[in-house]
């Protein structure tokens, strides 16, 4: 059977960073691995990341509802499961409930082609004030972790786990993170990860959720990096145009491609060799023809 690990962590904890690394691990390793992108957009932006790596990639993308998406999902695996890998590496969306991946393993025919290997958490330091509809997606991501792997904590100072367990017991999960569940992202050791596995919880979903959370695509936009981060001021301060969480992408400044990865804390901005002209507005409660007319030039 191939091992399928699953990496989770909210809208932009930094999951893609550390499957770097860990598939980096896994092909040094000598497994064929392949990495799937299930992501709910149109587009993934995060395939580009790992042009780096010496595996095969797939990607499921988009999908009208959850269950045109979850059918995508367990056909895509099918499919991957011919190739007969050593190992599936998942990242889905920061907007994603663990039930999907349970679901889809424990029906035939991915029963018997799949094990279920390791489930990390990427969880961002500075998490906080998060809303009801995320606080859900992370308890159920926190809930079947192995590890709680903290990201962005730049001083190294400690995890405090009492949000952590808030959330958890907000949902009523019996999953309690202590500080042997806690792993810091300067200081990761594969060789005991890859032995982790994941935990068997489950957490309360909400049931009448109006599923704020959304996206809107920005293609060919000719604006230059200045002026993207002028406007994602805007965005982050003005609760007009909705809670913007995130905005990531490609732009090119100065004919050279560069990678943002922006949000209310932090401006993240790094050189790229590649690049597509796209990024991403995502948020709560969208305005988006507000949204769209920041945006025309």
């Amino acid at each position: 059977m191939i091992k399928i690990d699953l990496i989770t962590g909210f809208l932009g904890a930094g999951k893609t960073t550390f499957i770097k690394k860990y598939a980096k691990y896994l092909i040094d390793s000598g497994l064929n691995i392949c990495i799937l992108e299930n992501d709910f957009g149109p587009i993934n932006i995060d395939m580009m990341l790992l042009d780096c790596l010496d595996c095969d990639k797939e990607m499921v993308s988009g999908g009208c509802d959850y269950d045109c998406h979850f059918r995508r999902f367990k056909t895509k695996l099918i499919q991957m499961a011919l190739k007969r890998y050593d190992r599936v590496i998942v990242e889905p969306s920061g907007l994603f409930h663990t039930d999907e991946f349970f679901d889809a393993l424990y029906e035939e025919p991915l029963d018997s082609l799949y094990e279920i290997g390791n489930i990390f958490c990427i969880y961002d330091f500075n998490t906080k004030n998060l809303s009801d509809e995320a606080k859900s997606f992370l308890a159920s991501e926190l809930c079947v972790a192995s590890k709680i792997i903290v990201s962005k904590d730049e001083e190294n100072k400690k995890l405090d786990t009492t949000y952590i367990n808030e959330i958890l017991n907000e949902f009523n999960s019996d999953r309690i993170i202590t500080d042997d569940d806690v792993v810091y992202n300067n200081s990761l050791n594969f060789e005991e990860l890859i032995k982790s596995g994941y935990h068997s919880s489950s957490t309360r979903k909400i049931i009448d959720s109006s599923n704020k959370f959304d996206s809107i695509y920005f293609l060919e936009n000719k604006m230059s990096l200045e002026q993207i981060k002028e406007k994602a001021k805007i965005l982050f301060n003005d609760k007009s145009y909705g809670n913007v969480k995130r905005i990531k992408g490609f732009i090119k400044d100065n004919d050279k491609w560069v990678r943002i990865n922006l949000t209310n804390e932090n401006f993240e901005i790094k050189n790229n060799s590649i690049g597509q002209e796209v990024f991403i507005v995502i948020g709560e409660d969208l305005n988006k023809e507000k949204i769209n007319d920041l945006f025309m030039l």
